[in-house]
């Protein structure tokens, strides 16, 4: 069963999205929070798998919670929803540790699915968060972005797979575009997420455009 904590200001979101993720049969709901500090303080008592948060809320934004949240690597998932695809915070959330983004508006079968991408590790972005995030590093100046010593602990192969991973493509994609077994992709990934120290593909992607690896228009 996957774990799933709720945090949302608004109690018809949180009774809405409690009770279509209930009704799934892998999905347990174990708890709903009205703002940011109530999210913190619910996700250190329940040890949800997955926290659906919302990023505008009284008394501590989904930001600040998923900051405090999602540090480490036994952490919970954040999916962050919001109303706004270009919402001010999407971007400062990936950064904060969030491991996907979603529209609140998105279709329920879409919602449900999100949950289950990522409980399983994989990074969940909405293409136009991509985009956003793509615009972010393409408007700061290169010299703004150092290479770190940490890549070069990859293997040609690995820097290959992580550029594929940062321009959005998934592991069936970069194995079409390698021409290699999916598996195979997967264990690289699983690599660089351990040579790295990240905890998620959404985190990759912002540490390949952060370090340079990867530009805008590329």
């Amino acid at each position: 069963m996957i774990r799933v904590l709720i945090a949302d200001d608004q109690a018809m979101v949180r009774q809405g999205f409690g009770a279509l993720l209930a009704a799934q049969p892998d999905l347990l709901v174990v708890g709903d929070a009205p703002d940011g500090a109530a999210a913190v303080t619910a996700a250190r008592q329940l040890n949800p798998d997955v926290i659906l948060m919302d990023v505008r809320m009284p008394v501590m934004d989904g930001l600040e919670a998923t900051r405090r949240l999602a540090g480490g690597h036994d952490g919970p998932k954040i999916l962050v929803l919001t109303t706004f695809d270009l919402d001010d915070y999407v971007y400062e959330a990936l950064r904060a540790g969030a491991s996907g983004f979603l529209l609140k508006d998105a279709p329920a079968a879409d919602l449900v699915q999100a949950v289950r991408v990522v409980a399983a590790g994989e990074a969940l972005l909405a293409p136009s968060v991509t985009r956003r995030l793509i615009a972010e590093f393409a408007a700061r100046p290169a010299s703004d972005r150092p290479r770190p010593v940490a890549l070069n602990a990859l293997t040609p192969r690995e820097t290959e797979v992580l550029r594929l991973i940062a321009r959005g493509r998934s592991n069936q994609e970069i194995a079409a575009d390698l021409v290699v077994a999916e598996q195979t992709v997967k264990t690289h990934v699983g690599r660089i997420l351990t040579k790295l120290a990240l905890r998620d593909r959404a985190q990759a992607v912002v540490f390949a455009y952060e370090t340079g690896l990867v530009a805008a228009g590329e």
